[in-house]
């Protein structure tokens, strides 16, 4: 990517840091400079972001994006090339009970970063955004990027705000932008508040798997590094001004995937299968949750070679190993 320097808004939480460390580890193509803005809320990952300390192409500055001095003075100070927008509120449950928290970093955040740079004429803005702007899918047809938004939480409501004024800065500033709507991530490293990494924690504590209503919600499920892999295409083919669906043709209700995690238990750690099976707990549905999620990816795959590299169950039983490791590592160290 010749000698470009990007700032990475919330670059010590999930996905975040697995795109620092794939630009700086696993590219040969990479010559510039990492430049690390977060805020190092609850849901940051410190050990993941100590690996890159030693690296000179890398810099860690603790802050908020909704900082308008502390943004301005990075980008300026760091001539910064590309904004990698990885900063935001994710968890739906919590956006229910404190929605404030997702309108001040996901839209005020984004707005000051876009103002930051909107004279800034060779800055490339890139949003990853999510498919929960979008609503909820019928189960026969999938979204694209052209589905209309219908934002059902509060969390996928201030994603959409923010998407808007994306949009907006690039019709009404000229400023560089491209999109991405994902779907639901999973992988090393997530945070224990999200579905699948829940749910294992649960089955290595043996204890209750709380699945709302009756688990029939339907999720494509996307492994991490194939989503890297599909925001690097973005950066380096993607087309100013564009919008890109990533998804893994990978569509599967909530109980299925619980039941799948349960059967890789049983094949790696022995034990009983209907004592797992017994974890499972029905709970009441959250308000506004939607039934289906599926993203139809066509447009990435045709224009820019994209293609998910990653078997399901191997990627989930790799994400077991990591959360098993943890575990046990606690456990000695305690």
């Amino acid at each position: 990517m010749d000698e470009k320097n990007i700032l990475i808004t919330g670059g010590a939480g999930f996905i975040g840091a697995r795109f620092i460390q794939h630009i700086l580890f696993e590219r040969n193509d990479f010559h510039g400079n990492i430049i690390n803005l977060d805020k190092l809320t609850y849901a940051a990952n410190k050990e993941a972001i100590e690996a890159f300390q030693n690296d000179s192409r890398y810099t860690f500055i603790e802050g908020d994006i909704c900082d308008k001095s502390k943004v301005r003075g990075i980008v300026s100070a760091y001539d910064i090339h590309i904004v990698m927008n990885f900063a935001a509120e994710t968890h739906v449950d919590r956006s229910i009970v404190s929605p404030r928290y997702f309108i001040e970093t996901n839209v005020m955040g984004t707005f000051t970063l876009l103002d930051a740079i909107r004279k800034m004429d060779k800055v490339h803005f890139h949003q990853i955004s999510t498919d929960e702007v979008f609503g909820s899918c019928p189960v026969s047809s999938l979204f694209t990027e052209k589905s209309h938004y219908n934002p059902q939480s509060p969390y996928s409501a201030s994603k959409a705000a923010a998407d808007h004024l994306v949009q907006s800065y690039a019709n009404t500033y000229g400023v560089k932008t491209t999109i991405s709507y994902c779907t639901n991530n999973f992988g090393p490293g997530q945070d224990k508040e999200k579905f699948i990494p829940k749910m294992i924690d649960c089955l290595i504590n043996k204890k209750p798997m709380p699945i709302y209503a009756k688990g029939e919600n339907i999720r494509d499920w996307l492994y991490v590094d194939d989503h890297i892999e599909a925001l690097y295409l973005i950066l380096t083919k993607g087309k100013i001004g564009s919008s890109y669906a990533i998804g893994a043709r990978n569509q599967l209700r909530n109980i299925d995937v619980v039941h799948t995690l349960i059967d890789l238990f049983v094949e790696r750690e022995g034990g009983d299968k209907e004592e797992y099976l017994s974890l499972i707990d029905y709970v009441q549905d959250r308000p506004g949750h939607d039934f289906c999620y599926g993203i139809d990816p066509t447009k990435i795959e045709n224009e820019l070679g994209y293609k998910p590299k990653n078997n399901f169950k191997e990627a989930l039983s790799k994400t077991i190993d990591w959360y098993k490791d943890l575990h046990e590592e606690a456990f000695l160290t305690f």
